[in-house]
């Protein structure tokens, strides 16, 4: 039996996880090819919790980043025997990745400035 999902802490705004789904994808995918299920339970197990990523955010961020060329994705057999599609971040991937990276650190950069400057 599988524990339940804990819902995200009501202090983070389900935008925040919006806007930086396809930056947590494509970082989850640099450990290795993984399908759906392994993406989501890996962002959720980093996150300690915080950041819990619905099904139906998921897949449809899978298949724009598969229409941009930023992942490929494969089916092929999940450890429990199941077909799984699988999916594995591609160069473009990988770049992308890291303009997201420098961005959201300007970003972070620029809210800590505010923050300690209120």
């Amino acid at each position: 039996m599988t524990p339940a999902r804990k819902p995200p802490p009501s202090d983070v705004p389900n935008e925040l996880l919006k806007g930086t789904l396809d930056m947590l994808i494509l970082r989850t995918l640099t450990v290795q090819p993984m399908h759906g299920y392994a993406i989501v339970r890996h962002i959720e197990r980093l996150s300690g919790g915080v950041f819990s990523v619905e099904h139906g955010s998921l897949y449809p961020a899978l298949e724009r980043l598969q229409k941009n060329g930023l992942v490929t994705g494969k089916w092929g057999e999940s450890p429990t025997g199941r077909r799984a599609r699988y999916y594995t971040i591609t160069a473009a991937g990988r770049r992308k990745l890291g303009e997201k990276v420098s961005a959201f650190d300007r970003v972070l950069a620029a809210i800590d400035g505010v923050m300690k400057g209120a």
